[in-house]
């Protein structure tokens, strides 16, 4: 995420000591909950002295691991969202977008792949290939829309590579589909731009840095096991990033748009790590 999207972090550490000033006694209902804030405090301190290292990197665990709001009390929040965003700022420098994620065999794929959404199976969204067409937007010269039979005549690759989820899980795959990043360049897309976002079918959004968009195994994945990509899994299309974690791997997209606007998504709107790096 770029500096000019994120809030200056000793701001939010000044008001966060200064809400804690100017409260003159503790609320019984954060009594449980002040392990967290000493704890938060303890260790943001000595990372704004040295920028980042091996204590920047679980600066975001606390919001990772939980995704939503652990106590109403502001300072805890303050404090909260400035650990998240360094943690985006450490993992985005620490990124490498030649290294690549594991690759696995066949016979470590997990069957059944666990299915994964912010709703039930039942609700899984069933998108017509008729009249199918991906929108591109923003920052590409060439807009026109894409049907399923045209972005399969694209060069194809595949891999089988371990899904992460941030709710403690994870599973290996086989997805194919398009080299995210030739599809980029097919578009004439900015590649200077900051974020690549997506609009998915199901009301799902959600947005990458650009390095992560043209990192090697990024893909605009099109089939599952070699089958076209059933619909539980995200037909017509998802986005697959082993490099991130599940909640960063788009499903049902319907929608690219290349942007230097800060694009946020589904999950990082409610605290989620926009970053998302697994």
């Amino acid at each position: 995420m770029s500096q000019n999207d994120l809030l200056n972090n000793d701001q939010l550490l000044t008001q966060a000591e200064s809400s804690n000033k100017d409260r003159p006694t503790q609320p019984s209902w954060l009594k449980d909950k002040s392990d967290i804030l000493r704890e938060a405090n303890e260790r943001l301190t000595p990372i704004t002295r040295r920028a980042f290292g091996k204590h920047l990197l679980g600066l975001g665990s606390l919001t990772l691991l939980t995704g939503c709001e652990l106590t109403d009390d502001a300072s805890v929040q303050v404090l909260l969202t400035a650990m998240s965003r360094l943690n985006d700022r450490a993992q985005a420098a620490l990124f490498s977008p030649t290294q690549l994620a594991p690759t696995y065999s066949k016979s470590q794929i997990k069957h059944p792949f666990p299915f994964n959404a912010y709703y039930g199976l039942d609700a899984v969204r069933h998108v017509s290939e008729q009249g199918f067409k991906l929108a591109v937007s923003g920052l590409v010269n060439d807009k026109r829309s894409w049907t399923l039979e045209q972005l399969k005549l694209l060069p194809q690759t595949s891999q089988i590579t371990r899904h992460i989820c941030v709710e403690g899980w994870s599973a290996i795959g086989e997805w194919g589909g398009v080299p995210f990043a030739t599809f980029l360049q097919r578009i004439g897309a900015d590649t200077t731009a900051h974020y690549v976002g997506f609009r998915c079918a199901d009301d799902y959004y959600t947005s990458i840095d650009m390095p992560t968009a043209l990192h090697p195994q990024t893909l605009l994945a099109l089939t599952f096991e070699e089958k076209t990509l059933p619909a539980m899994y995200g037909f017509p299309m998802k986005i697959r990033i082993p490099t991130k974690l599940g909640y960063k791997n788009p499903k049902h997209v319907v929608e690219i748009i290349v942007s230097n606007a800060y694009l946020g998504g589904y999950w990082e709107d409610q605290g989620y790590n926009w970053f998302g790096g697994s």
